[in-house]
């Protein structure tokens, strides 16, 4: 049974439904053992707490950069023996120390179909705004492996969501989540605890 450590920053709707997937049985092979969070309101804190997760708050406020907050982050996630990290909502940049420590064993969740509106400073409702500006029909949202490139490492599933007339950032945000994320997501983890994800050339291969 792997042990998975999620990240969080915000209300923790994608780690909800790892929550609710772990709880149906759709995770096999492996158990949401720690959620660590960057702020000390975040209300997935709460969300963790009800289902008897343990909870640690490690506050970036706390470490005067990042290099600080990446090397007592890595030491949390190396005691508490996390075999897959997985960022849920997690808004607090991370360097390379942790990805070189973690490598194809960290994933993110990001609301559009990499490689468009990605990067740095694309996040939350500033994707989807430029989504909506840009005039494409279609968006979504992409489960990759997280390396010191933001948003660039190897692609693990993409899921495609419809851009409408009359969105909002609000709406589509609303959409992407219910459609894409919290699907791809689960089954994301789901396969690597399965053993089911192989990296070559920067590309994930999935071995059904």
């Amino acid at each position: 049974m792997l042990n998975i450590v999620v990240l969080v920053s915000g209300g923790g709707t994608n780690l909800q439904a790892l929550i609710d997937a772990q709880n149906s049985g759709k995770i096999k092979n492996g158990k949401i053992t720690c959620v660590i969070s960057s702020k000390e309101d975040a209300y997935a804190l709460e969300r963790a707490k009800n289902n008897s997760i343990k909870t640690i708050t490690l506050l970036r406020k706390n470490y005067e950069n990042v290099a600080q907050y990446s090397q007592a982050m890595l030491e949390v996630l190396q005691k508490e023996k996390a075999d897959l990290v997985v960022y849920a909502g997690f808004m607090t940049i991370l360097d390379e120390t942790i990805t070189k420590a973690f490598p194809n064993r960290m994933m993110n969740v990001h609301p559009s179909l990499i490689p468009s509106f990605c990067g740095k400073g694309f996040y939350g409702l500033r994707v989807h705004q430029s989504v909506i500006d840009s005039g494409v029909k279609i968006t979504g949202a992409t489960v990759h492996f997280v390396t010191e490139v933001c948003d660039g490492g190897p692609i693990i599933l993409q899921k495609a969501v419809e851009v409408k007339d009359n969105d909002t950032p609000e709406i589509l945000q609303k959409r992407v989540m219910e459609q894409a994320e919290w699907q791809i997501l689960p089954k994301a983890v789901n396969l690597f605890c399965e053993g089911k994800l192989t990296v070559k050339n920067n590309k994930v291969f999935i071995n059904e």
